[in-house]
């Protein structure tokens, strides 16, 4: 039996399932999910995220955050943590590039949230020679001063997708067209949770919300307005949501969402202003959101990069600027992806952030 198999069962019996529900399961299926079944990352993965493009994105968000710990006071013990670590490749980078901050390591209680025992063998290889553990949920995290990072992780979160009909809004679902999969509309219902969105929609327009997310931040922004930290929030979306942004990658091409379930990525962009709104509710500030070719330059990545390129040269200095200029320019990932950073109030942003 394929997932597919499995998911038309289901849905021949239960009747159509959200795109929420069909995510979940495409993704997360204990016997045929995406993550639960591979290493998705790199070249001969399905998709290459940016600490894998270079290894000046974790130096940098690494000094971002070690600055903004030095400008709390260098609170000790604090727990350094990452949502979605992939293979350990930005955590080990932060690491290097921070290990001659004054006390940051000694104080830093590493913390990676992950739940895939393949990619928590990876992360281990990655970071052999210092001390961390895992955790699967943030809420698990210790009541202490945290600063994280989360790159890459909020995009992979089930979304639900609601198309407007006048006041109410009919939910996107997927069930079956003859024997196949295929996405249809539910019948039109209020939904409070998107009464704010009737003032900047029009019928027909589609609007996706992600309730796995809010949870997860408010537990990281509890914490960090009550203990102290920060948090880089890094993903592709925009401030607010509009349109359906859920896209399924297979081998680094787009592929259909219901094409191959359990065998493509899927993803959907981030909606900011959904995130910054559960970080105030929960007595955090929150910065701008910025693009993430903008934060890397004021971090300084065109230096760094001129440092690196001094000691380089043929086919490893070409991958440098090839990689200095994905995680820059505004036509590759420059733009598309955001920062979002959460703070304390009465505090500043991370550097590279404004307020």
């Amino acid at each position: 039996m394929s997932l597919r198999d499995h998911l038309i069962a289901r849905i021949d019996a239960d009747g159509p399932m959200s795109v929420a529900d069909y995510m979940n399961e495409c993704l997360l299926n204990p016997k045929y999910g995406y993550y639960t079944t591979r290493d998705p990352l790199g070249a001969a993965g399905d998709f290459i995220t940016a600490p894998e493009i270079s290894q000046m994105f974790g130096e940098l968000l690494g000094l971002s955050l070690a600055q903004s710990w030095l400008d709390q006071g260098s609170p000790a013990p604090f727990t350094l943590a990452e949502l979605g670590p992939g293979r350990g490749t930005l955590m080990a980078d932060l690491l290097r590039a921070t290990k001659s901050v004054p006390g940051f390591h000694a104080a830093a209680q590493i913390v990676l949230v992950e739940a895939s025992p393949t990619l928590q063998a990876a992360q281990q290889q990655a970071l052999a020679g210092y001390s961390v553990q895992w955790e699967d949920t943030v809420s698990s995290l210790a009541d202490t001063p945290l600063w994280l990072v989360a790159n890459e992780f909020f995009d992979a979160l089930p979304i639900r997708q609601f198309l407007r009909d006048g006041d109410g809004w009919r939910e996107k679902r997927v069930g079956l067209q003859q024997g196949q999969l295929a996405f249809g509309l539910g019948p039109s219902t209020p939904q409070p949770a998107l009464d704010h969105r009737q003032h900047d929609t029009q019928d027909g327009d589609l609007v996706e919300i992600c309730e796995a997310a809010a949870p997860i931040l408010a537990t990281v922004a509890q914490r960090i307005s009550k203990h102290g930290g920060a948090a880089l929030i890094v993903d592709y979306g925009d401030w607010r949501a509009l349109g359906d942004t859920l896209q399924a990658l297979r081998s680094h091409k787009s592929t259909d969402t219901l094409d191959d379930p359990g065998q493509a990525d899927l993803t959907a962009h981030v909606d900011f202003e959904a995130l910054a709104q559960v970080a105030q509710t929960a007595g955090c500030a929150y910065s701008r959101v910025t693009p993430q070719g903008v934060f890397l330059e004021r971090l300084g990545i065109t230096t760094r990069a001129q440092t690196l390129a001094k000691q380089l040269n043929g086919p490893a200095l070409d991958n440098l600027i090839a990689a200095h200029q994905r995680l820059t320019h505004p036509e590759e990932m420059g733009n598309l992806f955001k920062v979002l950073g959460l703070y304390p109030d009465q505090t500043t942003p991370p550097p590279g952030l404004n307020a």
